[in-house]
């Protein structure tokens, strides 16, 4: 979309809008979410199912709420702060309509940290412009719900792979899970069976199909969909092609705790509240159930990569589950890039008076954006923190995550543990072969920690470097294997003077600009072996 779509405000905090693209028109419903979910702040876009209802027919305004409260999708949105997003063919029926919808729907739709009433504004941070409009929903958990010939629809054109509009580029795409009522037509797969279907009042034959095809299915005489929603379908979510099944980490324990805190505007912030006396951070936080009844715990503070969510990173860095087998309190901050490191320190402060935080073992960890943020507290704010594993990004000695110079003296006394990871085919520059200041930061790292290795390579000369990524070998190397992804994860361990390893650099084979949770793992590793007092 060129421009904000007209936003009808229904009352309760509620709206709906239409637009047409080429081969549909989608009316888009957003339901007034629950309040304590704090959703003017918190991003819970990352995790939302996508509720995409081919409808069976047009609908109006007045008819799209109607049918969204009759069958249920409009508590289930207000559940995730979302919207229900009816499709209708520009042709006039389903028997006509484009084979490429659902496609020309992932093509169309975005989640991002700017949006409001059911629509994102694409800002780009880094160009400053505005790179569009889009229906807000995460093409990694669709849900197309058919009744009838929307059903047939879906059937024959939707259950199967193809290559779509992904989160990074051009990428593996097929539905998260279909829900189809009233089938006439025997559903046509591709070679996969990882498309899980849930059947509702279709004939044995319809279902034997579905029963000897799909992986996942849950068969039924009639919808429940909020019950088949969480019970069957909420598992599931598709990245980069591959069905991936998430644990229930609510179920088995984990605690998952929106909060929002007012700071005061520091004057190194040139997020989007520079000039303010003071601003609300939202802010995620994962404990296990019981966990402070032990007495103080260490806290990981994590902070997600631009445009993406503490939801994001909590969950594709796998940052909660981490969290939940190592029984740390993990606080994810939202929207970040809003907050400086400065305030950060204001940040933990209050996080103090509501949990019992051992401020001896505080550590920070970030993605992309959020990696930079790792190394602000690490120039800046040396002692807040016992150890840090920035990954996949780094701005020069000096310079922020505003691309700015910071207004203080940089940290070259207080030695701080440091993991950080790249992926070794990523396009941006994460590592030292890629651009100068990759180098830079490593060579500041090894000083700040005193290493015993030199670091005098020079990037011109990287084809002659005795390591093609980081120019020299640590004085150990570790390698781990990932199964779940068939990477290789390097680490170069550094040790200091005392001869503590304080400093391990890591790449990742085959990885673009991505972080994992088996790294992150190890960072965790890494990372809990200190405490400022050791």
């Amino acid at each position: 979309m060129n421009e904000i779509p007209e936003i009808t405000k229904l009352g309760n905090d509620s709206c709906i809008w239409s637009h047409s693209f080429n081969n549909f028109d989608a009316v888009v419903y957003v339901p007034s979410p629950k309040k304590e979910l704090l959703s003017d702040i918190i991003n819970y876009g990352f995790i939302s199912p996508y509720l995409l209802v081919f409808a069976e027919k047009k609908l109006d305004y007045e008819q799209a709420v109607a049918f969204a409260k009759e069958k249920g999708f409009e508590e289930l949105a207000a559940d995730f702060a979302s919207s229900v997003v009816f499709i209708y063919p520009r042709s006039g029926s389903w028997k006509n309509a484009s084979p490429e919808i659902f496609s020309e729907i992932i093509t169309n739709s975005r989640i991002h940290q700017y949006y409001e009433n059911g629509y994102v504004k694409a800002w780009n941070r880094f160009i400053n412009k505005i790179e569009g409009y889009f229906i807000r929903g995460a093409i990694f958990r669709t849900c197309l719900f058919g009744f009838g010939e929307s059903a047939d629809y879906i059937a024959q054109n939707c259950l199967k792979h193809f290559e779509g509009d992904g989160l990074w580029g051009k990428a593996d795409i097929a539905p998260v899970t279909c829900f189809l009522s009233g089938l006439s037509v025997t559903p046509k797969f591709d070679d996969s069976d990882d498309i899980p279907v849930v059947s509702y009042g279709n004939t044995e034959e319809i279902n034997k199909v579905f029963r000897s095809t799909c992986k996942y299915f849950l068969e039924k005489d009639k919808m429940e969909l909020k019950k088949d929603y969480f019970s069957f379908a909420k598992r599931f979510r598709r990245m980069v092609g591959k069905l991936d099944i998430d644990p229930d980490l609510k179920g088995d324990g984990l605690i998952i705790e929106p909060g929002v805190e007012t700071v005061s505007t520091s004057p190194d912030n040139f997020g989007d509240d520079k000039g303010t006396s003071e601003h609300k951070i939202g802010y995620v936080s994962f404990y296990n159930k019981g966990l402070f009844e032990k007495g103080k715990v260490p806290l990981v503070l994590g902070f997600h990569g631009g445009g993406d969510s503490c939801f994001f990173f909590s969950t594709m860095a796998g940052w909660a589950k981490i969290a939940h087998r190592h029984n740390f309190l993990l606080v994810t901050v939202e929207n970040h890039l809003n907050s400086s490191a400065t305030e950060m320190i204001e940040l933990v402060e209050k996080l103090k008076k509501k949990y019992p935080i051992d401020e001896t073992r505080i550590y920070s960890t970030g993605f992309s954006m959020g990696g930079i943020k790792t190394w602000d507290i690490i120039q800046e704010y040396p002692t807040l923190i016992a150890a840090a594993a920035p990954m996949d990004a780094t701005v020069d000695i000096g310079e922020n995550v505003y691309f700015r110079k910071i207004d203080k003296e940089v940290n070259t006394t207080v030695s701080v543990p440091i993991f950080y990871a790249g992926g070794e085919v990523t396009p941006l520059p994460e590592l030292p072969f890629q651009e100068q200041k990759c180098l830079n930061r490593m060579k500041y790292t090894l000083e700040l920690n005193n290493c015993t290795a030199e670091y005098n390579v020079k990037l011109e000369d990287k084809d002659n470097w005795k390591n093609k990524i980081w120019g020299i070998d640590g004085d150990e190397t570790e390698k781990s294997y990932d199964e779940s992804r068939d990477a290789t994860l390097t680490m170069q361990k550094f040790f200091s003077k005392d001869g503590k390893c304080r400093t391990i650099f890591a790449s990742i084979s085959g990885q673009g600009h991505d972080c994992r949770e088996h790294t992150c793992e190890h960072a965790w590793q890494f990372m809990s072996q200190f405490s400022k007092d050791k």
